[in-house]
């Protein structure tokens, strides 16, 4: 036994002057547990090789069933802390974060200059960016490219509220997120990749679902309102919620090589999500994108029209699709927009 001892020591020096990391030391020690232990267990009792290795097989199963234990027992510790940090850095959607305010530095200047140099924009609108604050349902397909492109626009305030964490599938479409973020909260995986695009934007990341309990406090902190979302019950919920704090709420869908977008705003003339979608439509006909497919950068075509909508808001650039639906047909390139209407019998923005 000594002598393994004695090799397992010598392996783990032999690392430690290499540099080589404790993973690896860690692993090479376990194969040379596991070989004594093969060992103990195909050759036969009083055979000199068994002797000089521990001459029974126990001690050292023991010892694995030990190291098994710690080596689990850290790894649920690194994940209890992982999610302490996550929940500590959580902000309180109650509570009101600051808006950036005051003039623009130079870098600032000179990153909006498109902007500023655009009549309908200028330096007044994008002074109106700067102070906006936007809340984005959904960090996923229609959330990746919204959000992207309203931190890169400089809306000073952005909040993203979501409780779905990165998968695999999900890079196929949803770009805001990166392969290292596999596992990761969305939320927490967009506003880093938001912050290192621009820092002179805030991001609050609502690791949680909408629901009824927190959904009025949550829009009471925002000017616009974005529905990426792909269910129901929370684009209806969005909607009521929207009407009632007379706040303007953009929303899209998408499905396979098709997507629709709208404006929806009963406080300035234009029908609310009801008015347009008065009943769920039969599972059947709306299938998921998992079960339906989707075109990769559909997404991006849909998002981006959201994040133009949400700009044209703020600044008043423009003609918001108010009382419009855009509906694209990606596969045969074609694109055009019918009128939608308040309906005075509507239970949510009707009388």
């Amino acid at each position: 036994m000594i002598v393994v001892l004695v090799m397992a020591a010598t392996l783990w020096g032999i690392g430690a002057i290499m540099g080589t990391p404790k993973q690896a030391r860690w692993t090479m020690i376990g194969l040379l547990l596991v070989c004594v232990l093969a060992i103990q267990i195909a050759l036969p009792d009083g055979h000199p090789l068994r002797e000089g290795t521990g001459s029974s097989p126990a001690l050292w199963l023991l010892l694995l069933a030990f190291g098994g234990l710690v080596y689990l027992y850290r790894g649920w510790l690194r994940s209890v802390r992982s999610r302490a940090n996550q929940t500590e850095t959580l902000p309180d959607p109650r509570v009101p974060a600051p808006v950036p305010e005051g003039p623009f530095s130079d870098l600032e200047l000179q990153r909006y200059a498109r902007h500023i140099t655009l009549r309908e924009i200028g330096g007044p609108g994008q002074l109106s960016l700067k102070k906006a604050r936007v809340l984005m349902i959904g960090a996923g397909g229609l959330g990746s490219p919204a959000l992207q492109y309203l931190a890169a626009t400089g809306v000073g305030q952005i909040g993203i509220v979501d409780d779905d964490i990165v998968e695999n599938t999900n890079l196929q479409r949803q770009t805001i997120h990166r392969d290292a973020s596999i596992g990761t909260p969305k939320v927490f995986s967009a506003a880093d990749t938001m912050a290192a695009q621009n820092p002179f934007i805030s991001v609050r990341p609502y690791n949680r679902r909408l629901t009824e309990e927190i959904a009025a406090d949550l829009f009471d902190d925002y000017d616009l309102i974005l529905d990426g979302t792909d269910d129901f019950e929370t684009r209806e919920l969005a909607n009521r919620v929207a009407v009632a704090q007379g706040k303007p709420l953009i929303g899209a869908a998408l499905t396979q090589w098709e997507g629709q977008i709208s404006v929806y705003d009963p406080a300035n003339g234009a029908p609310c999500y009801a008015c347009v979608f008065p009943e769920r439509p039969d599972p059947a006909l709306v299938p998921t994108c998992a079960e339906a497919g989707v075109l990769s950068p559909l997404p991006g075509v849909l998002g981006t029209m959201m994040a133009v909508e949400a700009i044209k808001i703020l600044t008043g650039a423009g003609k918001p699709l108010r009382g419009q639906m855009l509906l694209y047909d990606a596969l045969w390139g074609e694109t055009r927009t019918i009128a939608v209407k308040r309906r005075p019998d509507c239970p949510v923005c009707g009388g």
